[in-house]
C-alpha cells in the first residue's frame, strides 16, 4: 500500500476506494500520461523536486495525447503538496497520472472523460541503494526506442512503456539491472527508464533530442550542475561501440537519479565503479535535494510554508 491516501478527481480518497471501472479506455490502449516525481526530507521539512517543470510536461503529454484536462498545472502543483502533506511523507516518490476512463471502447477515445490521480509511496534507490556507489551493470538491449514517425518520444504515455518493459524484461533475464536501447538508427538513446551521459577524456556526451529520448528534467538538472562545475558537454549520436571504451557512464532520472554504470555488455566501463566526473555531479545534486546545499537553483518546492515570525 503506497500510502492512506490517493488524490482522486479534486478530492482525497482512501487507498483502497482509489479505483477504476474495467472498462476504462487506458487499461484496452494504454491512453494514459503520468510524471514521475521525488520529494526530498530536508532539515525545513519534505520539498518537492522540480515540482512545476514535471507537472508542465504532464500537461505537454496530454497536449500531445490530445488528452482534455480538467485541472490546472496550478491546481495539480497544490494537489501534489496536499497529498504529501496529508499522508505525512518526510521523502517519497509522487506519480501523477492522468488517463482516458470509462465510457466507450475503440482506439478513438476521446470520447471518455480524462481522469486525475496523484499518488505518493515510499521508494528507496529505483537502481538498489548500492548502485549509487557501485554502480550498474547493464546490457545493450535487443529492443529499439521508436522513430519520430511512430510515437512522440518527448511524452510520458503509458501504452509507449510497453516497450521499456521489454527492455528491463530482457536485461534482467540475462542477469542485468537495466538495458540501454538504440535508437532507430542503431546508436545509442536511453534506458530503460533513463536518460545517459557517457564521458571520455573528460568530456560528457549524451544523445540529443533526435535520438528519441525522453527530455528529462533529472537530465536538465546534471546538464546544468555540469556546466556550473566547468565540464564540457556534447550533444552528439554515440555510437555503441562508445559505450565499451568510456571512462565513465552514468543514468539520470527521477527514479535512478544520478546512478553509475560499471558495466555494458560484460565490458568493464573505466576502472569498474563509480569515475570522478560522475561523482562530483552525484555529490552536488545529493546535497541541494537534501538541503545540505543552499538551493541556487529554487528547484525545491516546500510542503510546509514557514510559518511568518510573530510580533512582540
Amino acid at each position: 500500500m503506497p500510502a492512506e491516501y490517493i488524490w482522486k478527481n479534486g478530492e482525497l480518497v482512501a487507498w483502497k476506494d482509489a479505483t477504476v471501472h474495467v472498462m476504462t479506455h487506458a487499461l484496452h490502449y494504454g491512453s494514459s500520461v503520468f510524471e514521475g516525481v521525488r520529494a526530498y526530507s530536508t532539515p525545513q521539512g519534505p520539498a518537492v523536486f522540480r515540482l512545476q517543470p514535471h507537472t508542465h510536461r504532464l500537461f505537454n503529454s496530454a497536449k500531445i495525447s490530445r488528452m482534455e484536462v480538467p485541472f490546472t498545472e496550478e491546481q495539480i502543483n497544490n494537489a501534489i503538496i496536499e497529498t504529501i502533506s496529508r499522508n505525512g511523507h518526510e521523502a517519497c516518490y509522487v506519480r501523477p497520472l492522468l488517463f482516458r476512463g470509462s465510457n466507450a471502447l475503440g482506439v478513438e477515445g476521446r470520447k471518455n472523460p480524462t481522469e486525475a490521480v496523484i499518488i505518493t509511496m515510499e521508494w528507496g534507490k529505483y537502481l538498489g541503494a548500492e548502485a549509487i556507489e557501485q554502480g550498474v551493470d547493464v546490457q545493450v538491449s535487443s529492443w529499439r526506442r521508436m522513430a519520430p514517425d511512430t510515437g512522440s518520444s518527448l511524452a510520458k504515455i503509458g501504452g509507449q512503456y510497453v516497450n521499456s518493459q521489454f527492455i528491463s524484461m530482457e536485461a534482467h533475464d540475462n542477469g542485468f539491472s537495466e538495458g540501454i536501447a538504440l535508437d532507430y538508427n542503431g546508436t545509442v538513446s536511453e534506458g530503460a527508464g533513463e536518460n545517459i551521459f557517457v564521458v571520455m577524456n573528460g568530456v560528457v556526451y549524451t544523445p540529443g533530442g533526435g535520438s528519441s529520448i525522453l527530455m528529462g528534467i533529472t537530465r536538465d538538472t546534471i546538464l546544468t550542475l555540469l556546466k556550473d562545475q566547468g565540464v564540457e558537454v556534447r550533444f552528439e549520436t554515440i555510437s555503441r561501440d562508445m559505450l565499451y571504451i568510456a571512462d565513465e557512464i552514468f543514468f539520470t532520472g527521477t527514479a535512478a537519479e544520478v546512478t553509475p554504470v560499471r558495466s555494458v555488455d560484460r565490458l568493464q566501463v573505466g576502472e569498474g565503479k563509480r569515475g570522478p566526473i560522475t561523482k562530483a555531479v552525484q555529490d552536488e545534486f545529493f546535497a541541494i535535494t537534501s538541503g545540505e546545499q543552499p538551493d541556487r537553483y529554487g528547484w525545491l518546492t516546500p510542503v510546509r510554508q514557514a510559518e511568518p515570525a510573530s510580533g512582540d
